[in-house]
């Protein structure tokens, strides 16, 4: 008598929701898999068996692994994806259920009752085991076929689906050009094989794509050697450790989770998205931590070609590219970018480069051999057809030597965006027409001549000259001049260090008698600040307010803190660096004129107990965060590495909405592509910002600027000056305050009481720690700025190292105690001797 179709479907959801048959983590040859029998890993948290899907039919069964542990189905794997057990009732697949063996030539063959193979894996002759073989299903979901003696015949990591699990590889081989793929559901119910696709780009091994079918819609930027042993916290409970490694084979993206962590995996879902899932045991469902492929400024091409998206503001929006224009202005307008832009004028072999920083670089590059940076700027040069390049050294730890790509563009651009600048972008060099090929590298090369000082001075003065009248608004617009002024003709060696630095920049020159009349004889009404080369008053130049620094006649280091305030501050271009409007140069006056800052120093705020209720806890962490990014800049993503030598409190200026500037480089030093330090006899600088070995040997780095972040970052997070000795408890100084209070678990006491109400504690701690790493003894064990910035911005993601011993000094050295307590602002100088050389 045949079962009522209600009683046949019952009947199949009772078998498969039955407790499992078996618990062993393994399936030997002679005992096959059945429907209501399930292999559990060791631990418990996967099990391999049959499943229906949900809102699938009960008589369509799939061979699968699942999370063992959580009570809603979730498929991590499917094996026979394309070939489901399907009969045309339940009853057939009761009375003849499917069957999952393993044979003697170790092969998992999937066969139903007529022994038709649904699936099979693909373990040849030759590398089949010798003796009995077991397929284990491991605590990290894979299920592996072994061979007595534990070797690999073949793994379901090889083979995934849709999910990526901890442990798992997405990689391309060198030499076959072939790789894992996730590949979608069909739908929610049906996990037969979808139209989206992920895995690595064949073609150039350097990018990740999702395509719909062969037409791409997301696309990672192309790999500058960033995301080797990355840690970042998706939320507080899950930390992800993600690897890029690149073999002499392969190269793969895998990744890890803290102890602890809750069932995580990275999913792309049957409607093309590409998200990272942990599981809420509160809410008993699956939380999106991240989405790589929402919005149309990550899709594919949204701009159209020659144009790039721009992500670094709110909204996103479409740019042509420098040199272009769209292509239809009314679709532009519109709204509707997909015909993208246009060349405006015809290149020439002549033309040269524009460095555009913080890019993604574009899809359809071609990727040349191992070459130096240089090279690769002549291999475009040449080429009249090249229409861009960009360069990144990939070596890693794991690589063995220098592994670098160089990437060339001809045609169209296309998928091009800016992301800001960080680990993962480029910096794209665009031919562009009409401009001098002579600017065709950001970065400058090396300095071939040092102009004596004498030189140098009367090169400054002839530059003063004006070459053109400047219209500028107010009483002053007729005397202000606009200049032209060659950082060759002004640099030299002993504060900028060795560098061609030949490019020609802009500013204002401005009669001294004019600054006269507009500081009223630099009256003291007038004064805003002091520092020891010289004051700084506010006035009004051109309409606008402007911050006037006139350095000191009697100061030895005059004219060399000018030229590098020149060279430096109207080189560079940054939001959280003060920008230099310009300057006088007038018998022995030496004038410079800045954005006026409304909310003057950072010390002079923070320290001040009738002003610092400004300064909450957000806006503190806003404010070392744009430090952060200013110095990372400045080491990294200038087209000049540049050493401050004097970051403190008071060379932090804030702006009307508290955000911070970085001024002051009257110190700072130019070093070359190679060069990792330099050492001098004369230390400059301000008592306890100077990292050790700078105070004490004259050898400084970009690592010293790093510990003076520290010593900041202390300060803003304790409200403490750093040689404050009433608020410390006895100890000799803020960082051995800071460091006792750490190693006795009491960090959180460190929050200055002014922003208890306001601060985040998890934020306090991270700062407290970074500080402290920024401030360790040893140059070496200090992170880099890009490191500090990503932490920060990422509110802890990264797992911290533990910070060592700091470096600090035991006393005061007399000459700098004599300078350094003449006024808070002022430039330490102490002359050391016995150098020895790094």
């Amino acid at each position: 008598m045949a079962w009522p179709p209600i009683i046949q479907y019952t009947t199949v959801l009772l078998l498969l929701l039955l407790p499992p048959c078996a618990t062993d983590d393994r399936l030997v040859p002679g005992k096959p898999l059945s429907p209501g029998a399930t292999i559990v890993s060791d631990g418990g948290s996967f099990a391999l068996g049959f499943f229906s899907p949900t809102n699938s039919t009960p008589a369509k069964l799939y061979l699968g692994i699942w999370y063992n542990d959580i009570p809603r189905l979730t498929s991590v794997w499917v094996a026979n994806r394309e070939t489901p057990a399907t009969n045309s009732s339940a009853a057939a697949i009761i009375s003849s259920p499917p069957m999952l063996s393993l044979t003697n030539a170790s092969n998992l063959v999937l066969s139903d009752a007529d022994g038709r193979v649904l699936w099979t894996t693909n373990v040849t002759a030759g590398a089949a085991a010798s003796g009995s073989a077991a397929a284990v299903l491991l605590k990290t979901g894979n299920l592996v076929i072994q061979s007595p003696d534990g070797t690999a015949l073949w793994q379901s990591f090889d083979h995934p689906t849709d999910t990526f699990l901890p442990g798992m590889k997405v990689r391309i081989k060198y030499e076959t050009r072939a790789g894992e793929r996730l590949v979608s559901w069909k739908g929610p119910g049906d996990p037969s094989p979808g139209a989206f696709s992920f895995g690595g780009d064949p073609d150039t091994f350097l990018q990740v794509f999702i395509w719909n079918a062969t037409r791409p819609i997301w696309r990672s930027v192309p790999w500058t050697g960033y995301f080797v042993d990355v840690q970042y916290r998706a939320i507080t409970s899950v930390i992800v450790y993600l690897n890029v490694v690149n073999t002499q084979e392969e190269i793969y993206i895998t990744y890890s989770l803290s102890a602890g962590s809750p069932q995580t995996r990275y999913v792309l879902t049957n409607s093309g998205e590409f998200q990272l899932h942990t599981w809420n045991s509160t809410s008993s469902a699956w939380a999106v931590l991240s989405d790589w492929t929402g919005g149309d400024c990550v899709s594919y091409g949204y701009c159209g070609p020659n144009a790039y998206c721009d992500r670094t503001g709110d909204p996103s929006t479409c740019n042509c590219l420098d040199g272009f224009e769209p292509a239809s202005l009314q679709d532009w307008s519109s709204g509707r970018f997909a015909k993208g832009c246009r060349r405006k004028e015809a290149l020439r072999c002549s033309d040269g480069f524009l460095a555009l920083q913080g890019m993604k670089s574009p899809d359809k590059f071609v990727l040349v051999g191992n070459k130096t940076s240089d090279e690769c700027a002549a291999e475009c040069t040449r080429n009249c057809s090249c229409v861009a390049y960009a360069y990144a050294n990939l070596s890693t730890s794991r690589t063995k030597g220098d592994v670098t790509r160089c990437l060339v563009w001809a045609g169209e651009l296309i998928d091009a965006g800016k992301i800001g600048i960080g680990d993962g972008s480029d910096t794209l060099y665009l031919r562009i027409a009409g401009l001098d090929a002579g600017t065709a590298r950001a970065k400058s090369n090396a300095l071939k001549t040092v102009l004596p000082a004498v030189l140098t001075s009367v090169l400054l003065i002839l530059a003063a000259i004006s070459l053109a009248w400047f219209k500028f608004k107010g009483r002053l617009s007729q005397r202000v001049r606009h200049k032209k002024i060659t950082l060759d003709d002004i640099s030299t060696s002993e504060e900028l260090g060795e560098g061609n630095h030949g490019q020609d920049f802009e500013f204002l020159s401005v009669r001294f008698e004019d600054i006269m009349a507009a500081t009223r004889n630099f009256s003291e009404a007038c004064k805003i600040g002091q520092g020891g080369f010289g004051k700084v008053y506010k006035a009004m130049v051109g309409g606008q307010e402007v911050a006037i620094k006139r350095l000191s006649k009697d100061s030895e280091q005059g004219m060399k803190e000018f030229r590098n305030e020149v060279i430096l501050i109207a080189k560079l271009q940054h939001r959280n660096l003060v920008r230099l409007l310009g300057c006088s140069v007038e018998a022995d006056e030496k004038i410079l004129i800045y954005e006026y800052l409304a909310n003057g120093s950072l010390d002079a705020t923070l320290f001040d107990n009738s002003r610092k209720m400004l300064l909450d806890w957000p806006t503190r962490f806003n404010i070392v965060k744009g430090v952060a990014r200013g110095l990372l800049y400045l080491h990294q993503d200038s087209r000049l590495t540049i050493i401050h030598r004097d970051l403190k409190a008071a060379n932090v200026l804030l702006d009307a909405e508290m955000r911070p500037k970085i001024a002051d480089f009257g110190m700072a030093r130019i070093f070359n592509d190679r060069q990792k330090d330099a050492n001098t006899h004369r230390v400059v600088g301000t008592y306890g910002y100077m990292a050790p070995e700078y105070a004490m040997e004259g050898v400084f780095s970009i690592k010293s600027d790093v510990y003076s972040f520290g010593v900041l970052l202390l300060e803003v997070v304790t409200g403490i000056r750093r040689s404050s000795i009433s608020n410390i408890m006895g100890f000799p100084n803020l960082i051995v305050y800071a460091w006792n209070l750490w190693k006795e678990g009491k960090a959180r006491d460190l929050a200055d009481p002014y922003i208890m109400d306001t601060c985040s504690i998890d934020e306090v701690l991270l700062c407290s720690h970074m500080a402290l790493l920024c401030v360790q003894e040893d140059p070496d064990d200090r992170p880099l700025m890009s490191s500090v910035v990503f932490s920060l911005e990422n509110n802890g993601s990264t797992i911290l190292p533990t910070p060592n011993n700091p470096g600090h000094y035991g006393q005061r050295n007399s000459a700098v105690e004599q300078i350094g307590d003449r006024t808070e602002n002022s430039m330490n100088s102490l002359t050391i001797t016995n150098i020895e050389g790094r």
